[in-house]
């Protein structure tokens, strides 16, 4: 165990104005909390605060941070308290620890609901002071490193979650070194006999080739020395966990495997980052593709840096960083370089992050949704790497790898993702569903009226994306269940000589404690109330057992779902009761109905897992299935006006019409319609085909629409 003067000699390496006497009493105070206890290795437990501690010391953290360190399990394991705390050594360390040992009591890997309420509260209690994170992190790294004394069962859980959570964290503060190291002990826990197989196929190769890394290494300094350029050359083989992610992804053999060592050239100046760039790629062969410059464009941690991978010695790929002293601080040390000392004051670094703005951008866009998509959609922003686009003005956008057009008009506003139809990349035309990559220019095109479609959560990566698209489709359904639940309405009061009016279904809303006759709707239409229930609001004596007041509600229109189970209607098919349907199942999205003979269930042949047998519910459903009719009609004055009569005369409602073709003496038009059933389609089909003005007419379906 590091004594006390050993610490407070490796604060005063960076802080020679260090508070001596503070550290001295918070390491005797927590030597005595912990006095008797032990950890599962046999070790006193004071051996634990005081090497998170160290650890903290290596990022140059101030007084209150290491002190935090020394006594953030005396709150939670000792008879210390918060206010014993707070006299001894102030307010601002009270607090730390006050927060240090929330996060500790929050139990992450629990149920994936649970965990997601946790996590939420661990973003909460870190955006009061991002400084009980750091101190969290690096308990964890203590504890990670002597994980092998804990039970077996316990060592998988820990590392599970230092995988799925603390890793990704550290990763998304700036702090890549942890978030290495952090995977790569969770790796040695979870899949030991992989990461021996790394390490003996590393063995291997450095005696076939020798001591590559010090061989580049001497490489480029010579380079440098030649051009007269200053600057320290570090280069090392990646960690086995980072070679095993990088196999998986891209389902390679190791031998295969290319840029497994990394170096780092440290410069002085921004202009000396950009000229050894100019020399590295002069000396060797540059890989397509693979540069990346972030020091024009940062990532959101603060990280700058020129990433470049060449083909060098024995041609061999290696991957180079290229970056100036003060870049490399931030990059070794991330958000945390906000509290760095340096001499005695705190480090001003013009390239440290500010912790609140980004606290501020890992949190702003999660105020809204549930618990999992929360927890979902921070784990989707703290895994992602980034892609910059250009709008057509030039203006840089950020995006995670994997990014599609549908993301990156998201990212520019939710209205202009909702009314997205399509999307040219470089000026070409190209599906919504690619994958954007650097500097590539995007345009984004858009419709009035298009809705997003459910099918689009399948396809996006960021967390704003999912949860926009989530909301709209929760409002399209909305408009939905309040448009089914005034037909259910309608029908109810019909049954018993009413009229309704909204008069009527304001009283019976605040009758029935509802806040206001569209809520009142809403509920009717989603079937979270009755028809009968609204009328016994206002008619009691009318709305007697025998009476039959509901007409198919929509939770009942299709037999075969379970009963937490929702459904739509596919776009590309748009079954009509009285059709022979089947389900396919969405994660997270319910069922979506197709057709039978619907050619979009190619697709899902071979996953008879997802398919559900479904069936329309037998007797009157209500007009509000909607299908779609291609027309064309003689172009004559009144022809459009007596058709649209003719179509309302059938008790069909006209949702939407546009215009597919113009010609001199005819149009083509499709029209959306709303129908009760199959049969009202034919007899709707029957009366236009009749009609004289009308040359041909159809049941469009248009096989190209997601469903």
């Amino acid at each position: 165990m590091i004594d006390v003067d050993d610490l407070i000699a490796l604060v005063r390496n960076y802080n020679p104005h260090t508070d001596a006497d503070l550290i001295r009493r918070a390491y005797a105070y927590g030597m005595k909390m912990h006095e008797g206890q032990f950890r599962q290795s046999g070790e006193l437990y004071f051996t634990h605060p005081v090497a998170v501690a160290a650890i903290l010391t290596e990022q140059r953290l101030d007084d209150a941070t290491i002190v935090t360190a020394l006594l953030h399990d005396t709150i939670e394991d000792t008879r210390s308290t918060y206010a014993e705390v707070e006299t001894l050594f102030g307010h601002d360390v009270a607090e730390l620890v006050d927060g240090v040992t929330k996060l500790t009591n929050l139990q992450l890997s629990s149920t994936a609901s649970k965990q997601a309420e946790n996590f939420r509260k661990l973003l909460m209690a870190m955006s009061k002071d991002l400084r009980v994170l750091l101190v969290k992190l690096a308990d964890r790294l203590h504890n990670m490193r002597t994980i092998r004394s804990m039970r077996p069962e316990k060592q998988v859980q820990k590392a599970r979650e230092t995988m799925e959570i603390f890793a990704p964290l550290a990763g998304r503060m700036g702090m890549q070194w942890m978030r290495e190291e952090l995977e790569d002990l969770a790796f040695k826990v979870l899949n030991p006999d992989a990461r021996s197989s790394i390490i003996r196929r590393f063995v291997s190769l450095q005696k076939e080739s020798g001591d590559v890394i010090s061989k580049i290494t001497t490489d480029i300094r010579v380079l440098l020395e030649k051009a007269n350029i200053d600057a320290d050359v570090f280069g090392r083989a990646k960690r086995p966990y980072s070679i095993w992610r990088k196999m998986e992804e891209k389902q390679l053999a190791f031998s295969r495997l290319s840029d497994i060592y990394g170096f780092r050239i440290i410069t002085e100046t921004v202009e000396e980052c950009y000229a050894v760039v100019g020399l590295v790629h002069g000396r060797w062969r540059a890989v397509p593709g693979r540069f990346k410059d972030y020091i024009s464009q940062p990532k959101t941690n603060g990280y700058r840096s020129i990433h470049t991978t060449v083909t060098g010695r024995d041609g061999k790929r290696v991957e180079i960083q290229i970056r100036t002293r003060q870049m490399h601080e931030v990059a070794e040390a991330g958000v945390a370089a906000h509290w760095s000392y340096k001499d005695g004051e705190p480090a001003e670094n013009p390239f440290a992050v500010d912790p609140a703005k980004w606290l501020t951008s890992l949190t702003e866009r999660f105020a809204e949704g549930n618990h999992d998509e929360f927890l979902e959609n921070v784990k989707l922003e703290m895994y992602s790497d980034q892609v910059f686009c250009f709008t057509p003005k030039g203006d840089v956008i950020k995006l995670p790898k994997g990014a599609t057009p549908i993301d990156y008009a998201y990212a520019i506003h939710s209205r202009i993702g909702n009314n997205c139809v399509g999307a040219k990349v470089d000026g070409i035309r190209v599906p919504l569903w690619t994958r954007l990559k650097n500097g590539q220019s995007v345009e984004i095109i858009t419709a009035a009226g298009q809705r997003p479609q459910a099918t689009w959560l399948d396809i996006v990566q960021t967390g704003r994306a999912k949860a926009a698209i989530r909301k709209s489709l929760r409002e399209e359904d909305r408009s939905r269940f309040i448009k089914l639940g005034a037909e259910l309405a309608r029908v109810a009061f019909e049954h018993v000589g009413r009229k309704v009016t909204d008069k009527a279904l304001r009283t019976a809303a605040k009758t029935m404690g509802i806040a206001d006759e569209t809520e009142l709707l809403a509920r009717l239409g989603s079937a979270e109330t009755t028809a009968r229930e609204v009328v016994a609001a206002l008619y009691p004596e009318l709305a007697k057992p025998g009476l039959d007041l509901d007409v198919i509600e929509p939770h009942r229109a299709v037999l075969g779902l379970e009963a937490d189970q929702s459904f739509r209607r596919a776009n590309c098919c748009q079954p009509l009761p009285g059709e022979r349907i089947v389900g396919i199942t969405y994660r997270g999205q319910g069922v979506v109905i197709h057709a039978i003979d619907c050619p979009a269930l190619e697709e899902f042949e071979s996953q008879p897992e997802r398919w559900v047998d479904l069936h329309w519910q037998p007797g009157e459903h209500p007009p509000v299935y909607t299908a779609s009719l291609k027309l064309t009609i003689s172009n004559d004055a009144g022809v459009l006006g007596r058709i649209c009569t003719l179509i309302g005369h059938q008790k069909a409602n006209i949702s939407d019409l546009r215009f597919v073709d113009r010609k001199p003496d005819f149009y083509s038009l499709v029209v959306e319609v709303e129908l009760r059933d199959v049969e009202h389609l034919h007899t709707l089909l029957t009366a236009l085909e009749v009609e004289s003005d009308v040359a041909q007419v159809e049941r469009w379906r248009d096989i190209s629409r997601k469903p």
